[in-house]
């Protein structure tokens, strides 16, 4: 095996859209990016899609394609001043009549504040800025930038292309890799195309001797699959979306699967637990009043117990809830009641429904026919009388 120094992922980065695999979508004929490329049309973007989909990739072929200076920044340990350089240094491109490129990576994490430092050199053309993250970019750009850049989705790589790349790795570092273990690594990569080819490197120095690539290689190179779940990004709301709309179309199987993934994931399990409560009530209600009892039962098991013991509890009420008839009857009335309170907030109570502790009171009508038993029925009613 030729040794380098360079990480395998970086020697075997794409140089042009031909050899990108996996965002044929983007780079196809009449696409966005290919159009920018044939063009000659530097065009400011935001690539936002999952890591390993090939967002730094793209952005150094299109800088490149443009015959542009490209510039890469992160914002995680890039601020203001740093911004305030490239932009004296796109100015000195610009009196030599040359383009320059801006790569900013995980843009997200810029404030708004950061981010608004751009917005005028992105609008007189000095700068053609890619930036790259994986929060959805609605949230997390300024809206006056966001109108600037065009949004380009990357998504997670398909399996065809996982294994397209791991072949491509295995090639560069003169090994063989046996079919099954090529199968093997979709699984663990999880779309990523960065976490294939690292697998894949790994699985080179561990095999011994000129042994080819096989499934144990793989699966001592990664101890785990990828689970991928930002607590505190779109997927957190997507997996939980998923698992709460597979309750409510009685699926059990896939109600459990998303579940799994959300604890898999790190996901705080009493949130979880949370969710089913208020499901009990919102999607179940009085078409099987139990559920409440049992969410609420899964809740406290969960507090008192802990994981990993307290996911059985947590399966055994997701798997009820799922097949639980549903009512919204719950769910409508509250809405019907808001609406209510909200056109007529200070509607007077009847007379009738007032206690009445004093002679005037009584005199004056509090309590007037009002009967203490079971299922009594007023003659006016229990509403105030704009309601009725």
């Amino acid at each position: 095996m030729e040794l380098n120094s360079a990480p395998l992922a970086d020697r075997i980065r794409p140089k042009s859209l031909d050899e990108v695999v996996g965002q044929e979508e983007q780079t196809s004929k009449g696409a966005l990016l290919r159009t920018a490329v044939e063009n000659d049309q530097p065009t400011s973007m935001i690539f936002w899609g999952p890591p390993g989909t090939g967002k730094t990739t793209l952005a150094r072929i299109l800088a490149d394609a443009w015959d542009a200076e490209r510039i890469e920044l992160s914002a995680v340990t890039s601020g203001v001043v740093r911004v305030r350089e490239v932009v004296e240094e796109a100015k000195q491109n610009q009196r030599l009549q040359r383009r320059t490129v801006l790569f900013v990576d995980e843009i997200h994490r810029f404030n708004k504040s950061q981010q608004d430092a751009f917005l005028p050199h992105v609008e007189n053309g000095l700068l053609t800025l890619i930036g790259a993250t994986t929060e959805n970019p609605s949230f997390e750009i300024n809206n006056a930038l966001l109108s600037r850049m065009q949004v380009v989705v990357l998504k997670q790589l398909s399996d065809e292309a996982i294994v397209a790349l791991s072949e491509r790795a295995a090639r560069e570092l003169g090994v063989q890799i046996t079919k099954s273990a090529k199968a093997l690594i979709p699984t663990i990569a999880a779309g990523d195309g960065r976490l294939a080819i690292n697998t894949v490197e790994v699985a080179a120095r561990l095999r011994g001797g000129k042994e080819h690539i096989k499934p144990e290689h793989i699966r001592a190179s990664a101890q785990r699959s990828n689970v991928r779940m930002d607590k505190d990004g779109e997927q957190h709301y997507d997996l939980i979306s998923a698992f709460i709309k597979s309750m409510r179309g009685s699926s059990a199987e896939a109600s459990q699967y998303y579940m799994q993934r959300l604890l898999t994931g790190g996901e705080d399990p009493l949130f979880i637990a949370r969710r089913m409560v208020i499901f009990a009530s919102e999607d179940i209600g009085p078409a099987a009043p139990y559920a409440l009892t049992l969410a609420l039962a899964a809740y406290q098991t969960v507090e008192r117990i802990g994981l990993p013991e307290a996911e059985y509890a947590l399966h055994h009420a997701a798997m009820v809830l799922a097949d639980s008839p549903k009512s919204r009857a719950v769910a409508d009335t509250k809405i019907t009641a808001k609406q209510r309170v909200d056109a007529y907030p200070n509607a007077e109570v009847p007379l009738h429904l007032r206690n009445a502790p004093t002679k005037l009171m009584k005199d004056l009508g509090y309590n007037k026919n009002y009967k203490w038993e079971a299922d009594f029925k007023p003659e006016d009613g229990f509403l105030p009388k704009e309601l009725v």
